[in-house]
């Protein structure tokens, strides 16, 4: 006899769960600002009360999850690069591309938005936000930079002090890495602790549809359809300042340091941009990223093998795009001016933030909220675009691993590791 076997459901994915509950939020939230009148139970009770808590509840989570993320992801990224002499020029000139790069992404996205004004429009200054954050202080630019090395690093991670976080936990990741097997043990502790961070940071994105659909129905019952547009011309930014990126800065570069083919180069690549599409995740397409590289661009395996699983650690470009986006999106929507100094500060942040983004989807978000807090803007505004952000997510892993693949192409030119048939072929 032949036994019926019941086909296995196919699980819904946070992707889904996330864009439902945006939509959920997005209808109760027009209903409650269309058709209930104002009273205590729909201000009070829902609105302000069970909306607030459980969304700033996720935000408050999340706000949570960053310093030690961050800094365990940092110490474990740098202990892991810190030794190149192995590779000696290569690893110099390979991190200071993806640190260029990445800075370049961050000025582009901030100019593109600043020219399509996502934010402006939405007024959001009136909503209630979790915690009163506060402008910066007007510091000079010296002061900034030497801001940047702590006094004391315990009480930077205590008070969320981004820029000295990273900066303690970029020494203590090389100095690890020099050591060797003579701190073994710390750096075996700080890989569980990387991953034990991983998994928080999977626990908590797991309540993302609930805390989303509370958040966008609060700011929608507030707001009503005033906040559509804006929306449309935050992804309208993030996709432009994308292109520019790719099709324009890398490029660029790409021909300037090896006068290949462009053309060629996106031609033979595109696989590979597909398939980081499809995943959203850099780390997955490390493999056929590696693969593309010597059998269909030319080079060497003995580059690409040091450089691909470097640049799915530190080069996060596309990811950098959507915060310079977000980052005026929110400043543009809660009427907060930053100024040349404060976009300084997101380029710098966000450059070195990605150093510490693991190549895996949405974990952008999450850095996200430190960017901002680097500029004193409230970080209410994420749950805004967190619904629609798997599909800007799919786009700029695309970017991330062209990036990556650039960089490693004239890299391994410049080295002579390059081989001008097979990319002719």
């Amino acid at each position: 006899m032949v036994k019926n076997e019941t086909p296995k459901k196919k699980k819904m994915s946070l992707t889904t769960k996330i864009f439902i509950g945006l939509i959920a939020g997005l209808i109760v939230g027009i209903i409650f600002n269309i058709a209930i009148p104002h009273s205590y139970v729909r201000d009070t009770v829902f609105v302000d009360g069970i909306f607030y808590v459980i969304g700033n509840g996720f935000i408050k989570f999340m706000k949570m999850l960053v310093v030690p993320l961050v800094f365990c992801s940092l110490v474990c990224g740098a202990s892991s690069i810190g030794d190149t002499k192995s590779l000696g020029k290569v690893g110099g000139k390979t991190l200071i591309f993806y640190l260029c790069t990445t800075a370049l992404a961050v000025s582009v996205a901030i100019g593109v938005s600043n020219i399509i004004n996502p934010g402006k429009g939405l007024d959001m200054s009136s909503i209630k936000a979790a915690d009163n954050v506060a402008t910066q202080d007007a510091t000079s630019i010296t002061d900034t930079i030497l801001n940047i090395i702590p006094d004391n690093p315990f009480n930077s991670l205590a008070g969320g002090i981004m820029l000295q976080v990273i900066f303690f936990a970029l020494i203590v990741g090389i100095l690890l890495a020099k050591m060797g097997e003579r701190a073994e043990l710390l750096s075996n502790i700080m890989n569980q602790c990387n991953d034990l961070m991983m998994e928080m940071t999977t626990l908590v994105m797991s309540f993302a549809p609930i805390g989303v659909f509370c958040m966008i129905a609060k700011t929608f019952a507030n707001l009503g359809f005033d906040a559509f547009l804006p929306l449309i011309k935050y992804m309208a930014s993030v996709v432009t300042a994308l292109g520019v990126q790719l099709f324009f800065v890398y490029m660029l570069l790409l021909f300037v340091f090896t006068r290949l083919n462009p053309f060629k180069f996106l031609k033979k690549f595109f696989p590979v941009m597909a398939f980081a599409f499809s995943t959203s995740t850099s780390n997955a397409t490390i493999p056929m990223n590696i693969d593309t590289l010597e059998e269909k661009i030319g080079v060497s395996r003995k580059i690409s093998s040091f450089t691909i699983p470097l640049g799915a650690t530190i080069n996060m470009d596309g990811t950098s795009i959507m915060q310079g986006c977000a980052v005026v999106f929110a400043a543009q929507a809660y009427g907060i001016n930053l100024g040349a100094k404060g976009y300084l500060t997101v380029i710098a942040t966000a450059t070195l933030a990605s150093i510490g983004t693991a190549g895996v989807p949405s974990v952008g978000l999450v850095t996200l909220s430190m960017v901002f807090a680097s500029v004193g803007l409230p970080i209410e505004a994420i749950a805004l675009i967190m619904g629609i952000d798997r599909i800007l997510d799919m786009l700029r892993t695309a970017v991330n691993i062209t990036g990556d693949a650039v960089c490693t192409t004239v890299v391994a030119y410049q080295n002579k590791e390059f081989k001008k048939d097979v990319f002719n072929s």
